[in-house]
Formats: structure tokens, C-alpha cells, sequence
């Protein structure tokens, strides 16, 4: 399985490929940022970040996109571009027909690291072990998108097991 992880922000949105299947070691194959400037019109900052995840979505050519899901901060302002590069991701991925996962913060950092409350230095360090990097990635960005493609790729199986067997319930309450 090949999978776009993407860590979303307006300034600095992480991206990061990753390949492979749970149980088995993981291969990174490429990993970086898509930014914008701060002072740039939030329009153009949007079309700047579509254009990089599309860039990113030609040359990897993943399976899946994997994106953080948003949570409530205390900034609004952060939340809500947060969101709108989310939305982007999404939406990139939705035009080429690829399945879009969200995963909490919680869920990609115990994934990762074991615990949900994990630092970004945890998960920087555990995401360079995992991978076999010579040195965490950067910016920190870019390390959670490869934590998000990681958590997808080793909940997945889980994932999938549980939607077939809620399935298989609701189809047998069907027939009855």
C-alpha cells in the first residue's frame, strides 16, 4: 500500500510518502513541505497548496491520502486554515478518485509512538526509527505526514475487518 500522508496548514502543509503493509518494514519514499506565505491572499495560498499536493499525487502516484483530522484549538484562526488546507488535501485526492483517511493527532501519535500524548520529538524520533532515516525529518510538519501515512498503513487492516463485519450485521438484520 502507498499512502499520501498529509499534515495540513496554511504556512507549512507536511506531505510525505510512505509504502508498504502492516507487520512488514516500511519504506519512505519521499517526504517534504508545500508552503505559502503568510502575507499572501488566503485564495492564492490555497491554489499554492493544491498545486503542491498535486505535485506530490503525479509523482508518487499513492493509493490512498491520509490526512490529519481537524480538533478544536484554542485559536480559531489556526483551526479554521487548518481546515481549509484539509480541504484542499481532500479535495486533490477526491478529484483523482483516490479513498481519503482522516486520523486524529491522538490516533497517529499512539499509532506511532504508543502513546496519544506523545511530543513532536517523540514522534519525530519513533517516525526516523520506524523508517531507517539517518535523522528525523524537517520541519516537525513534514515527520507528522509521515506518521499519518504510517498510522494509516498499520490501522488499516483493522479498519477494513471492522467495516466488513458491521457489514455483515446490518446486512443480516436486512434479511431477517
Amino acid at each position: 500500500m502507498r499512502v499520501l500522508g498529509v499534515d495540513p496548514g496554511l504556512t507549512r502543509c507536511g506531505v510525505g510518502v510512505v509504502e508498504g503493509v502492516a507487520g512488514r518494514p516500511l519504506t519512505m519514499l519521499g517526504v517534504g513541505v508545500v508552503r505559502t506565505p503568510a502575507d499572501a491572499d488566503i485564495g492564492l495560498r490555497l491554489v499554492g497548496i493544491e498545486r503542491g499536493i498535486e505535485e506530490w499525487i503525479e509523482r508518487f502516484q499513492p493509493e490512498l491520502v491520509a490526512v490529519e483530522r481537524v480538533f478544536s484549538q484554542h485559536n480559531v484562526s489556526t483551526v479554521m486554515g487548518t481546515a481549509q488546507a484539509s480541504a484542499v488535501a481532500m479535495l486533490c485526492a477526491a478529484r483523482r478518485g483516490l479513498p481519503v483517511a482522516l486520523h486524529t493527532p491522538s490516533e497517529v501519535k499512539a499509532a506511532v509512538t504508543g502513546s496519544g500524548r506523545a511530543d513532536k520529538a517523540q514522534v519525530g524520533a519513533m517516525v526516523t526509527r520506524l523508517l531507517r532515516l539517518s535523522a528525523p525529518p524537517k520541519p516537525a510538519d513534514a515527520a507528522d505526514a509521515l506518521a499519518l501515512a504510517i498510522c494509516h498503513i498499520w490501522r488499516a487492516p483493522a479498519q477494513n475487518r471492522l467495516q466488513q463485519a458491521v457489514a455483515l450485521h446490518a446486512s443480516k438484520g436486512r434479511t431477517r
